[in-house]
């Protein structure tokens, strides 16, 4: 496993059990000064979670084929973890429905407002939470589409420089064919020329034969 990786995952649950705590603390808290800035702490942890889910995230798929998808597994978890105090904080952030005697006061009409007012929250929060995903797949799609569109600009360029090499290739072997039917044009060339020079070779050798006899006969008879 990468090192850096090991340190992005020690902050990010060191981070998650602090925020996990600070969540049961604001929720114990009425509405106030001191809760607001405990849900503005946390919110600013949040975002740092974030971000070190990201780290984690592309420091993973930097890996081997087999590390990778063991940490990928990890971090659908975490991110569930992440989303599951997300949806927390935005309870914390939602109307205190258990103040005492607020219901009491108003009468069955307002109460019933009230109340489709906080359902309507409620379902505005979880298409918030939908929509959210929806954009992390769409940024997973489009960085994975990136990376599928870089090793493929990889590719091309091998297979052009391939093409080119075996094109230099061609072009050498061209010259060496040329170079060796030029040979063969001279090798032919030359065993003409051999053979020419063989029967005036063999001409000369039977002229000087035949004129010694004849001097021989000549010296001999006469």
């Amino acid at each position: 496993m990468s090192q850096v990786y090991e340190g992005y995952e020690r902050q990010y649950c060191e981070l998650s059990a602090n925020l996990s705590r600070k969540c049961n603390s604001a929720a114990a808290l009425l509405d106030g000064e001191k809760k607001k800035q405990e849900i503005s702490e946390i919110q600013a942890g949040l975002e740092d979670a974030d971000v070190l889910i990201r780290k984690m995230d592309l420091e993973a798929r930097s890996l081997q084929p087999s590390a990778k998808a063991t940490l990928l597994a990890k971090l659908r978890e975490y991110k569930s973890d992440l989303n599951k105090l997300k949806r927390e904080v935005k309870k914390l952030t939602m109307p205190n429905s258990n103040q005492p005697g607020k219901d009491e006061l108003l009468d069955p009409g307002m109460a019933g407002m009230h109340e489709a007012s906080a359902n309507q929250r409620g379902r505005l929060a979880l298409s918030t939470e939908r929509l959210d995903q929806s954009t992390d797949r769409l940024r997973e799609t489009r960085r994975t589409a990136l990376e599928t569109e870089d090793i493929g600009v990889s590719i091309l360029e091998d297979l052009q420089l391939q093409r080119e090499t075996l094109l230099h290739s061609h072009n050498k072997l061209y010259e060496v064919d040329s170079a060796i039917d030029r040979s063969k044009k001279v090798l032919t060339s030359m065993s003409r020329r051999l053979s020419r020079n063989k029967w005036i070779t063999g001409s000369i050798i039977f002229a000087l034969i035949l004129a010694i006899i004849i001097v021989l006969y000549f010296k001999i008879f006469h």
